[in-house]
């Protein structure tokens, strides 16, 4: 099971921070400028499990039931994103994570020249009692994780420890 995880991880859609970079012509004195995908020093590598086949009445696109954002550092791989049932970082549940687990997400992404990378994750089938809207994520630099946004998708959230289920006072 681990090996297969650790397949996915870089094989199944991995995409490199430095996939655009090309071997310079001139010898280079300085350090090369970091990526642009996230706009840190670290090395970066999104990757997901795609859904095998779009279920019925799903519209096409990169459907997934995981995707994770891996960070080298120091030649070390560690996970510093994951979208499973719920959306997390090293710190707990983004906000805007449903409450009840999510079997599949739509990911969308938009490369932002001056943000960095911008993911949108939106559930496949929408909890009961509600609509969820797509979850806006991003590589926050003043905290220097990744942390959901607002509804239009300019502010950072902050995360939870745990998710609470409300309890209900009808008896």
């Amino acid at each position: 099971m681990r090996s297969t995880a650790v397949t996915m991880l870089f094989c199944a859609l991995t995409l490199l921070v430095a996939c655009g970079r090309s071997a310079p012509s001139q010898p280079v004195e300085a350090p090369a400028k970091p990526p642009a995908l996230v706009r840190t020093a670290q090395e970066q590598v999104l990757a997901v499990n795609r859904l095998p086949k779009t279920p019925a009445g799903t519209v096409p696109g990169i459907l997934v039931t995981r995707a994770v954002v891996a960070e080298n550092d120091g030649g070390k791989w560690k996970e510093v994103f994951r979208c499973d049932e719920h959306l997390k970082n090293p710190e707990g549940f983004l906000s805007g994570t449903p409450l009840a687990p999510v079997t599949g997400w739509r990911l969308q992404y938009e490369q932002n020249a001056e943000k960095g990378l911008l993911l949108f994750f939106t559930p496949l089938e929408q909890p009961r009692g509600g609509h969820v809207p797509a979850i806006g994520v991003r590589w926050n630099p003043k905290v220097k994780r990744y942390q959901s946004l607002d509804r239009n998708f300019e502010q950072f959230l902050g995360e939870l420890p745990a998710l609470e289920r409300p309890t209900s006072r009808l008896k």
